[in-house]
């Protein structure tokens, strides 16, 4: 039992080590002392971001610190030698077990961006009318996730298809550990099934791109130069139809040197839909900086992002069901309850991997 219980001692401290808790701490009460200022809160956006980035960091250490604390207390308790209390300390450190074996699974997202919220991009590949369905069931598949998961997806950008499904949709989704949870979705996604559109009923094979990006809010975590980018604005439609409540507020950014194109166009101000279209780019840029492995952003090279290049995973309805991973080979026989949101073990597989 003394074994036992120093073997989990030491698995925290390596964890609480590799997690760097005690700097997070350190943050955790600066920011909380920020907070506290009623200076901050003049700028209500800033402390906005200030409260998320503490709810964030106490929802990180405040487990490991009970977890550290509760095996503590439990050493001690040990040392007493007290027979009488052996069965109460075997089963709570079978219950410390088990809470760690938990916990260890945020160890997962060690990643500079994987605490961070993420912004989900799904484009129709060619093919028309299948391939926007297509990727309005992708649509639907991520969505159905986040209300499993508690986390809260709020519309940037869409366009519908003509008869059916949507051509792009933009989605920020915010939570727990967003990022480090969707980024393994990054790629191309397959379809084949008999096609509800084609009066041959053939089978048709469709492709949609679905991109997940970190959200950077922080422009020192991703510096660009000014120099580097080309602002057009156009104009944006507001509700009632086409040439209705048109403004100048739609926003298009071109990142020059690798071509990277960020549009948004909703109904916020010019100024906002700026704000929300760097925030894009950041993430693109620190995406493709992961991707090629690259020191800084102007090491990035032109047309090497992954995007349509890399089919990540196969959803087969016909002549047989099976939805398979081609990077970590996972598989399941039924694609109706994955394509209902059921993707934890396709996304445990990649983590694990």
């Amino acid at each position: 039992m003394e074994k036992r219980l120093e073997s989990l001692q030491e698995e925290i401290n390596r964890a609480w080590t590799r997690l760097d808790l005690d700097a997070k701490i350190t943050e955790s009460s600066r920011l909380e002392t920020e907070i506290a200022d009623p200076d901050l809160w003049k700028n209500p956006d800033n402390a906005k971001k200030k409260n998320e980035q503490f709810a964030r960091l106490k929802d990180e250490i405040e487990p490991w610190q009970v977890l550290k604390t509760q095996a503590d207390d439990l050493k001690e308790l040990l040392d007493l030698n007290e027979p009488d209390l052996e069965s109460e300390i075997e089963t709570q450190i079978s219950a410390l077990e088990n809470t760690l074996a938990e916990l260890k699974k945020t160890l997962r997202f060690t990643g500079p961006y994987d605490r961070n919220n993420a912004i989900l991009r799904i484009t129709a590949g060619a093919g028309g009318t299948e391939a926007m369905d297509w990727a309005g069931m992708l649509e639907r598949m991520y969505l159905r996730y986040c209300e499993k998961h508690n986390i809260k997806p709020s519309l940037l950008e869409k366009t519908s298809g003509e008869e059916a499904g949507i051509k792009t949709a933009v989605y920020e989704l915010s939570g727990k550990d967003v990022y480090g949870l969707l980024k393994s979705e990054h790629g191309v996604h397959r379809l084949v099934r008999l096609s509800p559109f084609n009066a041959d009923n053939l089978r048709q094979t469709s492709f949609a791109l679905v991109e997940v990006l970190p959200v950077i809010e922080n422009d020192t975590d991703v510096q660009i130069d000014p120099k580097d980018l080309r602002i057009d604005t156009y104009h944006s439609g507001g509700h009632g139809g086409q040439s209705v409540n048109t403004t100048n507020s739609a926003i298009r950014i071109t990142h020059l040197p690798t071509g990277i194109v960020v549009a948004i166009q909703n109904e916020r101000s010019q100024l906002q839909n700026k704000e929300k279209a760097l925030e894009i780019l950041r993430g693109k840029l620190a995406r493709l900086q992961m991707e090629q492995q690259a020191e800084t952003i102007n090491d990035l090279r032109a047309g090497e992002s992954a995007s349509w290049g890399q089919q990540i995973r196969n959803y087969v309805l016909q002549p047989y069901k099976l939805v398979k991973d081609t990077r970590t080979k996972y598989e399941e026989t039924d694609p109706e309850k994955v394509l209902s949101g059921e993707l934890d073990n396709f996304i445990d597989a990649f983590l694990e991997m």
